[in-house]
């Protein structure tokens, strides 16, 4: 037994520690912070939105919105706001293995017709988007996260265009299924086909089972010639888009147009895999969200 004048002698010394400790983690931050503002300057940048996720409970309302029901890809999830919600400086979007019974659904707009033979929605998770409240033309758009790498887990960073899919564009700066890492960019090509350029990176070459236990950082590069997409500082995909036009009477390209963020947990479907194995639930952690952008280059729509 430790005598009690050296225990609180030993007890002093732990919360002296932990001070510092906690003081050097705050230096140390602040440090890459000022670094990381100052490269962006050097860049031309300059912060134009963000959300930290500090608050705890829901996310804020003015920042984002909702998709519910069942939405894409024969997913297998139910979308609903009460999956999302910041904790800890985070943004958790939890997917859960829960019953929706759907003959309760009044608003049938959320059943889509690959969806009407489902009796019941065997999961729930939430997809976030600013829609109406932000979009951006042009810029460097930022996400720290910890994304959920188990059987059935879909994660999605992303943006798309207003209009019609996939004549709107659609950039995907993270997905995740099939254990790799995706960076895609598509839109309308001939004989009304989706064109894509794709990236995908296998988790083992990225350092495997750790590397899904750790914050990441996912980077996209827009301008009005070129979209970069980067894991890591590590770039992934560069898709020139001079000379992209949508396979449509209007020939435009979509990626010179104002693109909304989405973030979503999507389970199973076509390309997330089999859950029903998994143990739930899952957790999309982000830490930030955030665009950078140039003048007059580049142009924020509130």
């Amino acid at each position: 037994m430790i005598p009690s004048d050296a225990m609180y002698r030993f007890r002093g010394l732990l919360a002296a520690f932990a001070l510092t400790a906690g003081a050097d983690f705050a230096q140390a931050e602040g440090t890459n912070r000022s670094a990381s503002a100052a490269a962006l300057a050097a860049d031309g940048y300059t912060l134009s939105w963000a959300d930290e996720f500090d608050q705890d409970g829901p996310p804020s309302a003015d920042n984002w919105s909702f998709e519910q029901g069942f939405k894409r890809n024969d997913e297998a999830q139910w979308y609903q706001s009460q999956n999302a919600y910041c904790e800890n400086g985070l943004l958790i979007i939890e997917a859960r293995r829960e019953r929706i019974d759907l003959k309760h659904v009044k608003d049938k707009s959320l059943i889509p017709g690959w969806a009407r033979q489902r009796s019941h929605a065997e999961y729930t998770s939430s997809s976030l988007l600013t829609k109406d409240k932000h979009e951006w033309l042009y810029g460097r758009f930022e996400m720290r996260a910890k994304v959920p790498t188990a059987d059935g887990s879909w994660p999605a960073y992303w943006t798309l265009g207003k209009g019609r899919w996939p004549a709107c564009g659609e950039i995907d700066i993270m997905e995740y299924y099939d254990r790799s890492v995706l960076a895609n960019v598509a839109w309308l090509g001939r004989h009304n086909k989706t064109e894509w350029r794709t990236v995908k990176t296998p988790v083992v070459a990225l350092g495997g089972p750790a590397w899904a236990e750790a914050f990441h950082l996912w980077r996209m590069d827009w301008n009005a010639d070129s979209i970069e997409l980067y894991l890591d500082d590590q770039l992934l995909n560069r898709t020139d888009t001079t000379e992209i036009r949508n396979a449509n009477a209007a020939a435009d390209n979509p990626f010179r147009k104002p693109n909304f963020l989405l973030l979503n947990l999507a389970i199973g479907g076509e390309k997330g895999g089999d859950p029903s194995r998994t143990v739930f639930p899952l957790r999309y952690e982000i830490d930030y969200v955030r665009v950078y952008q140039r003048t007059p280059h580049t142009a924020a729509i509130p």
